[in-house]
């Protein structure tokens, strides 16, 4: 079979790049040897928001913060919950991945690929689900395999069990207790997931802050507002071992300035990052380097060393935000098939963490600035000072802004991302922030009240200052 593009992997990255070459007209086959749609669809954004969601109702059931109005909540049916989850999961599977493919008429191979042929003339080799095998050749190629949970080499967590960020969200009867290994971003929507659905959760990360790439100021308050929700924080922690079955594990424990202890937890949650998917793909015979941890070393157009090779998503190393996998599957597809000369901009790249409050920024961090070399100039806003949320009665967050000392040119800002992506895009100052317009009562007040922090005290703020 002989194809323009060949596409191992279903993700954003690979239909974003069979959209992008069916669009020219261009002949596409797609292999993916397990369920199509990708990490988003299949076990990550998609599930993980909607439990989240169904989490966060049952919390303001369980805490309402306003005066006069009486909830509760009572247990959760978890077996409902996750079939619930799965109906979602499976429809939206079908109407923008399956159903997409179809109407763009692209064929689909189930089944493992592997590069054979060599340099100078590479094929897949395709093993396929139903029986047989199947050779695919094609004009380009791109790898979009994604990624997989990393797991720790902890002595003994083999044998007594784990759930993995994937794994978690099939649980159908809730444990009494959860040690969630990993305080980044999937650490810590699943920690507070759990604690919401009424799970004893403790979070447990190596390095000696929660969400450790974000600013200081974030991961202060986000302690803050999981310890107010009942989750016990472990930092600076080693996990040296794991004893115990499928119902309790003891789990060894070291924190700095602290003794090694054993605590009993009846789940072990592993949400300690990520590795590249490209085990058993061949990629180094058909002349593609690889990195360190397995990632394919691409060029800025998506194209490995092999010229007619190329390479997108997460699989690649880069951010694991579906947006940019898109991005990058786009513009590896029209680089490989027309020549198009496209890259990635990724200077006010959004990123989110879907914590409640969210973990939300653009653009760079103070300390990514700094140690570039260039002089900062920042501020932070509580919330205490945004009237909208004052009104909400939810000041637990804050907004902070990274410019360039001199200039004012805003580099990276939290919270408010959508609009600072446009701030960081269009090299707007910080009087240019204080200067637009923004919705009096709502949170994008935020950005502009935080920009008027720099020459004005905003706690006499209003809606009407200019």
């Amino acid at each position: 079979m002989r194809y323009d593009l060949a596409i191992t992997g279903s993700g954003g990255a690979a239909f974003a790049a069979a959209i992008t070459a069916r669009d020219a007209g261009a002949s596409v086959v797609m292999i993916e040897r397990g369920t199509i749609g990708g990490t988003c669809v299949d076990t990550g954004c998609v599930p993980s928001k909607a439990l989240l969601a169904a989490a966060a109702a049952r919390h303001d059931a369980a805490s309402q913060r306003f005066p006069g109005i009486a909830t509760q909540a009572g247990p959760v049916d978890m077996a409902a919950l996750t079939g619930g989850k799965d109906d979602l999961v499976a429809a939206m599977r079908a109407g923008k991945y399956t159903g997409l493919a179809a109407d763009y008429g692209w064929q689909i191979l189930a089944g493992t690929a592997r590069f054979a042929g060599g340099p100078d003339a590479p094929v897949l080799q395709v093993r396929l689900n139903e029986g047989g095998t199947a050779t695919v050749e094609a004009g380009h190629y791109l790898v979009a395999t994604g990624t997989a949970p990393w797991i720790p080499p902890i002595r003994g967590l083999a044998g007594a069990g784990y759930l993995t960020s994937a794994t978690a969200m099939e649980l159908t009867e809730l444990p009494e207790s959860m040690l969630v290994i990993g305080g980044n971003a999937v650490g810590l929507e699943l920690a507070q997931l759990f604690a919401r659905l009424g799970v004893t959760v403790t979070i447990a990360e190596t390095l000696d802050r929660l969400a450790p790439f974000d600013e200081p100021e974030v991961s202060a308050a986000i302690e803050d507002v999981l310890d107010e929700e009942g989750i016990s924080i472990l930092t600076a922690a080693a996990i040296t071992s794991v004893q115990g079955d499928a119902t309790s594990r003891s789990v060894t424990i070291k924190t700095a300035g602290a003794a090694e202890r054993e605590l009993a937890y009846g789940q072990i949650l592993v949400a300690a990052g990520r590795h590249p998917v490209t085990a058993g793909l061949n990629v180094d015979a058909a002349g593609v380097k690889t990195g360190g941890r397995g990632e394919i070393i691409t060029d800025e157009s998506g194209r490995t060393a092999n010229a007619r090779i190329w390479a997108a998503g997460d699989v690649t190393g880069g951010p694991q935000f579906v947006y940019v996998a898109a991005a990058q599957g786009s513009a590896a597809a029209a680089n490989a098939l027309f020549n198009a000369e496209r890259t990635v901009d990724y200077t006010a790249l959004p990123r989110v963490t879907f914590t409640s409050p969210a973990i939300a920024s653009s653009g760079m961090t103070e300390a990514e600035l700094i140690r570039q070399g260039v002089a900062c100039d920042c501020r932070v806003l509580p919330l205490s000072a945004v009237p909208r949320a004052v009104v909400a009665r939810d000041t637990r967050w804050m907004v902070k802004l990274v410019a360039e000392a001199g200039t004012g040119r805003v580099r990276g800002a939290g919270e408010m991302i959508t609009a600072a992506s446009y701030a960081i895009r269009a090299r707007m100052t910080v009087a240019d922030l204080a200067a637009a317009w923004a919705p009096y009562l709502t949170m994008s007040e935020g950005l502009r009240l935080a920009a008027q922090a720099f020459s004005r005290d905003v706690s006499r703020l209003s809606c009407c200052a200019a």
